[in-house]
């Protein structure tokens, strides 16, 4: 059986309603604190590369909540029909 997926917690260095107002209502692969958009193709392709640049990942303390962002934003491709590489 699958572990269920704790919440992402929410990071002190962003705003939420930053995202939401950039972008609007669309789903966001970190839904905490509406980080890396990934309603259209274009902007799974920026999420996927984003969450890969070390800088960026590092500001989650727990790597569970990267992982998490990861899997939301391979759903999201596939659903796009984008085609990801690790490590990209």
């Amino acid at each position: 059986m699958a572990e269920k997926a704790h919440p992402i917690e929410h990071r002190d260095d962003t705003n939420p309603d930053e995202g939401e107002h950039k972008y609007g209502d669309v789903a966001f692969a970190d839904p905490a604190n509406k980080k890396y958009p990934v309603d259209t193709p274009e902007h799974v392709r920026a999420a996927w590369s984003y969450i890969h640049h070390p800088d960026n990942a590092f500001k989650y303390h727990d790597a569970g909540d990267v992982d998490q962002i990861k899997e939301r934003i391979r759903r999201a491709a596939k659903k796009h029909g984008v085609e990801l590489r690790e490590g990209e």
